[in-house]
């Protein structure tokens, strides 16, 4: 069996995003006799826990990687070694690295031709040289406007691998354990207010009243949120949703937002995990990245927010313009409607418009 590292080193979306890939790299070649791989998932530490959950993955090794992580650790010899002297005591002979549009393989591809990897493949606008051995071009052998989960396939697929038969293509995770001690037997909608960016983040009070008009609806509503956000999901629940604000880890949530009938949420991690556990989401969404590329994919899903905002492709943590009109447009009352479209299985035609459709 041939150990291929797969390469995905941002954050929790991310990371699940590359699930369709992952499952790529791991069913083989059609020229090796349908042999599987096994595949060693290079992530960063923001994203070792939904490496950990992703189908395929035989083994997660996390390195805190000097170009990508927000600090960055400095860049010196024995950081560095840290992740070569792994890929050569790990017996890898392949790398398929994986990066989003405005990211670079080449960094990463030479540290792994140092290790000794001597199969490389990346997506690069620059001049590769000799370090990767496949290189997709950007603008002429795929189009940048597509869903990043397909990106990530067509990386894999120019490596020679591809999907098992029957497989679509979705995201996916291993399991969601049974979280019903936590939130209990009836019904209930997820709403998730926090975002890793406060360019991506709904207005707390909008979240509140949200959930105000969801119970008001008749719907039971679970607010969920990380060790750091307690204060916030305390605000958004108020007095009568179940707030589970620090309650969960990754795992566990997968699990919440698994029985879920629908999650409210931003551009972040869970709107992923929701696509991948097939829960239908409510997303809050900044025009910041491009909805086409990183709205939650396969999944029922109402995008909300103005996409043609002043701030559209800024790439912007913090919002750059004044009242961050993008998402604080977006009515509580939009997204209780938001809700019960997708509860019925109707979308509208505006968000048809703006991501591919299922």
């Amino acid at each position: 069996m041939t150990r291929v590292l797969v390469a995905r080193l941002d954050s929790v979306g991310d990371v699940l995003l590359a699930g369709p890939a992952v499952r790529a790299v791991a069913n083989g070649r059609r020229s090796d006799g349908g042999v599987s791989n096994d595949v060693v998932l290079l992530c960063g530490p923001q994203g070792e826990s939904a490496a950990a959950l992703l189908p395929g993955v035989s083994e997660v090794y996390s390195w805190a990687c000097p170009w990508i992580m927000n600090p960055a650790p400095k860049v010196e010899g024995p950081h560095l070694d840290q992740l070569t002297d792994f890929v050569r005591a790990s017996r890898i002979v392949e790398a398929v690295i994986l990066t989003s549009f405005h990211q670079s393989p080449l960094p990463l591809a030479l540290l792994l031709r140092l290790a000794g990897v001597s199969r490389i493949t990346g997506a690069s606008t620059d001049y590769a040289g000799a370090l990767l051995d496949v290189r997709l071009r950007p603008g002429e052998d795929f189009a940048e406007d597509q869903p990043e989960a397909e990106r990530a396939l067509g990386i894999a697929r120019a490596a020679g691998f591809s999907l098992p038969a029957g497989d679509d293509g979705k995201l996916r995770v291993r399991e969601h354990p049974d979280v019903r001690e936590l939130v209990g037997e009836e019904p209930y909608i997820v709403v998730h207010p926090g975002a890793s960016a406060p360019s991506r983040a709904w207005p707390p009070l909008h979240h509140a009243a949200a959930v105000e008009l969801l119970e008001g609806a008749g719907h039971r509503v679970v607010v969920t949120g990380g060790p750091d956000e307690t204060g916030l999901t305390a605000t958004v629940a108020g007095p009568s949703a179940l707030d589970l604000g620090g309650h969960t880890d990754l795992r566990s949530l997968t699990g919440v937002i698994a029985g879920a009938r629908a999650l409210v949420t931003g551009n972040t991690g869970p709107a992923h995990l929701a696509a991948a556990v097939g829960t239908p989401v409510a997303c809050l969404f900044s025009p910041v990245v491009p909805a086409i590329r990183w709205a939650p994919y396969g999944v029922r899903l109402e995008l909300l927010g103005d996409q043609n905002a002043p701030c559209k492709l800024s790439r912007a943590r913090e919002c750059p313009v004044p009242g961050h009109p993008c998402l604080s447009s977006v009515s509580p009352e939009q997204v209780v409607e938001a809700v019960e479209r997708l509860i019925s299985g109707v979308s509208s035609l505006s968000t048809r418009r703006k991501v591919r459709p299922l």
